[in-house]
């Protein structure tokens, strides 16, 4: 059926048949029949989500179950302050939760906004203007500069129209239209130039055209799909806690049941007594202020990214950029300015650097680039075609006199652009009575109509070597993907009766060439250097042609100049199956003329080798792979409100170089954490162990309440300050951690099992040696001084070794002791809180301690700092062996 051929390669005549209507349009009465069997020409609005579902989705999170489980525990002991503190944790850590969510518009809704909101439509033979969403497949439409294509329209005349589509197709050139041409094989959207599609934007001309798509069945609408469908990613930071959360719950529960059945096997205990010992090392175990430390060091490190100009919808996002592997850019717009620059000029048989070359203000190539030329000077800028505003800006950043020159030699005449001779022409009035002919167009075109060529401002006639030099510069150029205009021009006394192409366009003086490209960012080739330094793939994914995309790799190093193999393109990919491109996607680094799917295949295939992906990108083709990665970031200036709402993070300069900043924020994100887990797990081993000891050898054992404070003391302010440490050296000149690494790994688990071994073994001692050779005579006093040295050493061995955990393998005098302030001051503070348990009147029979005399402090904080020396020393022995 004809229908299952793509619009843009059917001829009019089959889409009049497949529609049922022709080039009159619809009557009144049948859009509206066709407006109930189609439906509005409208994306579908995404179901919104209200505060108190955000909320509520927040206590989800495997960890946050665990915390609530703490607090149940904590207040069937009788703690009901700490039961307290813990669900304000939890609360507050879900408002956080629901105010960053909450920031970005909906991606979908964002589209449904980019519409037109007006289109002019062909019905009952007359012109009308009727709302977007009105407008029905079989419709007729008229399109002129300015406008906003409605729906996807195939073309039915056209004349001079070019439409930019870069929020589609990712090129920043408009795309010049044909509505007579029919394409004969399976085309990218850039290529279809019979077709335009809603959303992008008329920019020269007019045409007609009839709607054959509408609302959702239309190419936007197909990118709403994808976005609609898309599942969404679990960050590395979010799997890492989930398996946190269950590996501690499981461990918790064994221990508790291992502990309480000796108890009563034993039979020295009550059941309630073991009940609240097995209660207590439950307690002991969980580290009640983890996803409060973790929320606060993302939320410290937004901030610290926001004022470098990477703002961060989702908390996770932070971290996630830190183990990334692969960082797939858009190009247009991320990589590069989004605005054409000329770049080369070649005048008097020579080429030379545009950017270092001044014009004389009597240049004729200078005249012809300013007068043969639609764009309009604003208050405000520029505005035209592309093309042509880059070289009106040229010309105005060399100081040239653009605004004088125009008053001069006002338009008189002119034969517009157009696709098949591709040039265009414009008459001026001379001084002296005569008129100037500007001709600006193809190269190849252009030379057919020269006879001359100007050389030090003088006219000779061409010769062949001369022509085959500048064709063989044309060529040269464009090798270096560089859009190449040429200009000429002549001198007639009298504007013909009839001015066209045959009257003006012939006997011309070849002025010069002008090579113009969308410029890379000055700042990105640097960045690609410091991403490939930290062992992160930059890719570049785009719209634009495969020359183009090409030298703009090698000139940023994504890839080797002449590295063809490392390219590809969309429809070299599309003929490929999933497992074939799986096995061959290491071998690119560059995707030209590239559609939406791709974007999400491209993204897709990297995730199935275990890679965290970052997709960067601002137009609305982007949407669908940004939300696929595992962190999607849009473009603050560029972006449209589309890619911004897809987007995990947004830079809010659409700098590329930003990018790699948030990385070196997210990777100190991740350490700081990852030293938080290593301080909160090895000291809760600690106090496990010291109590799981102290049940097996019948010793008197710590109550809940010694441990709850020792964990408001230590899990609270000291562990909050290991997410705010400074960022270590080096830091970008590791390899990225990857999806399969965890909080646990780089010798992290050992780390928790060994010094949690040390601070339980040391309390222990400590507990021994109070009890062999007490201060104190009386059997029971001496028993309450053991327990009371015990319940300290363990508080504050935790304080030391706080000091050990500023770095993982660091040692504490090469990170520094006193370089992070808020550190010190949690480490006092918290010390003031535990020593004022047993020094301060009325809080020892509060927590049932007694008073300690210099010699038992001594041993207390011998004890205690005997932790920091052992650390440093197997930190020094691992460092050793890693060498």
């Amino acid at each position: 059926m004809s229908k299952l051929v793509p619009n843009y390669q059917q001829p009019m005549t089959v889409i009049y048949q497949d529609l049922e209507t022709d080039e009159h349009g619809l009557s009144q009465t049948e859009a509206q029949q066709r407006l109930t069997k189609y439906g509005h020409n409208a994306l579908n609005q995404q179901k919104s989500t209200t505060m108190l579902q955000k909320f509520m989705a927040q206590f989800k999170d495997f960890m946050i179950i665990v915390l609530l489980a703490a607090a149940l525990i904590a207040a069937f002991t009788g703690e009901v302050v700490d039961a307290i503190i813990i669900l304000l944790v939890v609360v507050l850590n879900a408002i956080f939760g629901v105010f960053q969510e909450s920031k970005a518009e909906e991606a979908i809704n964002a589209l449904k906004k980019m519409a037109a909101p007006d289109a002019t439509v062909l019905r009952d033979g007359k012109l009308q203007t009727v709302k977007s969403d009105e407008l029905v497949p079989g419709d007729v439409i008229t399109l002129e500069a300015g406008d906003i294509v409605p729906a996807d329209v195939r073309l039915i005349e056209s004349a001079s129209l070019k439409v930019e589509e870069s929020a589609l197709t990712g090129e920043s050139v408009p795309v010049e239209k044909d509505a007579t041409l029919v394409g004969d094989t399976e085309l990218a959207i850039g290529d279809r130039l019979n077709m335009a599609y809603m959303n992008s934007n008329v920019t020269y001309g007019r045409a007609t055209g009839m709607v054959v798509a509408t609302g959702m069945q239309t190419e936007v609408g197909r990118i709403a799909g994808m976005i609609e469908a898309a599942d969404e990613t679990t960050t590395p930071l979010q799997a890492n806690l989930t398996q946190l959360g269950k590996s501690l719950t499981i461990l918790i529960l064994v221990i508790a049941a291992v502990v309480f059945g000796i108890g009563m096997l034993r039979g020295s205990e009550s059941l309630i007594n073991m009940l609240l010992t097995a209660i207590s090392l439950a307690v002991a175990a969980i580290p009640e202020g983890l996803p409060a430390i973790v929320t606060i060091t993302l939320a410290l490190g937004t901030q610290r990214m926001a004022k470098r100009h990477a703002l961060v919808r989702k908390l996770p996002a932070v971290e996630t950029l830190g183990s990334t592997d692969i960082i797939a850019s858009d190009k247009t717009g991320t990589l590069t300015q989004n605005k054409m620059t000329v770049e080369k000029l070649y005048v008097n048989q020579q080429l030379v650097d545009a950017h270092t070359t001044k014009l004389a203000d009597d240049s004729r190539l200078a005249q012809v680039m300013i007068l043969s030329n639609d764009t309009k000077i604003m208050a405000d800028g520029l505005a035209g075609d592309p093309t042509e505003t880059a070289l009106v800006q040229y010309n105005l950043d060399q100081q040239y006199p653009v605004d004088q020159l125009l008053t001069d030699r006002p338009r008189v005449n002119e034969v517009p652009f157009d696709s098949e001779r591709k040039l265009m022409s414009t008459v001026h009035p001379l001084t002296n009575g005569q008129f100037l002919v500007a001709v600006k167009g193809a190269p190849d075109e252009l030379l057919k109509r020269v006879t001359q060529v100007e050389v030090d401002d003088q006219a000779q006639p061409i010769t062949k070597p001369l022509r085959d030099q500048i064709l063989a510069t044309n060529h040269e150029l464009a090798t270096q993907a560089l859009r190449v205009l040429a200009f000429a021009y002549k001198v007639i006394d009298v504007v013909p009766t009839t001015v066209n192409s045959e009257t003006i366009e012939n006997d011309l003086v070849f002025a010069g060439m002008v090579g113009m490209i969308d410029p890379e960012r000055p700042e990105v080739a640097q960045a690609v250097v410091e991403a490939k330094s930290a062992g992160i793939r930059p890719l570049m994914i785009t719209g634009d042609h495969r020359d183009t995309a090409e030298a703009i790799a090698a000139r940023l190093g994504i890839i080797e100049a002449g590295d063809d193999a490392a390219v590809i393109t969309g429809a070299e990919l599309d003929a490929m199956s999933d497992a074939e491109f799986g096995k061959k996607v290491g071998d690119y680094s560059v995707y030209a003329r590239v559609a939406p799917e791709h974007k999400v295949r491209i993204v897709n295939a990297w995730q199935k080798r275990g890679k965290v992906v970052a997709m960067t990108g601002d137009g609305v083709n982007d949407a669908p792979a940004l939300k696929a990665a595992d962190i999607g970031i849009g473009m603050g200036i560029t972006g449209t409100e589309v890619s911004k709402g897809a987007s995990d993070m947004v830079l809010a300069d659409d700098n590329f170089a930003t990018i790699v900043v948030a990385v070196e924020e997210g990777r100190k994100v991740f350490a700081n954490i990852q030293k938080a887990i290593q301080y909160l797990l090895s000291a809760n081993l600690g106090e496990v162990l010291t109590l799981f000891m102290m049940t097996m050898l019948g010793w008197q054992i710590l109550a809940p309440v010694h441990i709850l404070w020792i964990n408001l003391v230590t899990d609270t302010l000291p562990a909050i300050a290991l997410g705010v440490e400074p960022t270590e050296k080096n830091i970008m000149q590791q390899k990225p951690r990857g999806r399969t690494s965890n909080f646990f790994s780089g010798g992290v688990f050992s780390s928790i099992i060994y010094q949690g071994l040390l601070e339980g073994g040391i309390t222990l001692l400590v507990y021994w040696l109070a009890l062999t050779y007490p201060v104190h005579a009386n059997v029971t006093q001496a028993h309450a001084d053991a327990l009371t040295m015990a319940f300290v050493t363990l508080g504050l061995i935790q304080l030391f070794h706080a000091f050990n955990s500023k770095s993982i393998h660091q040692s504490l005098f090469t990170v520094g002791l006193f370089r992070n302030k808020f550190f010190n001051w949690a480490i006092l503070i918290a010390f003031a809180l535990l020593a004022m348990t047993v020094v301060v009147p009325g809080f020892n029979s509060i927590f049932h301690v007694t008073n300690l005399d210099a010699y038992q402090w001594g041993i207390v904080f011998a004890a205690s700092i005997s932790m920091v020396v052992i650390v440093e020393i197997v930190k020094f022995c691992q460092r050793r062996v890693l060498k």
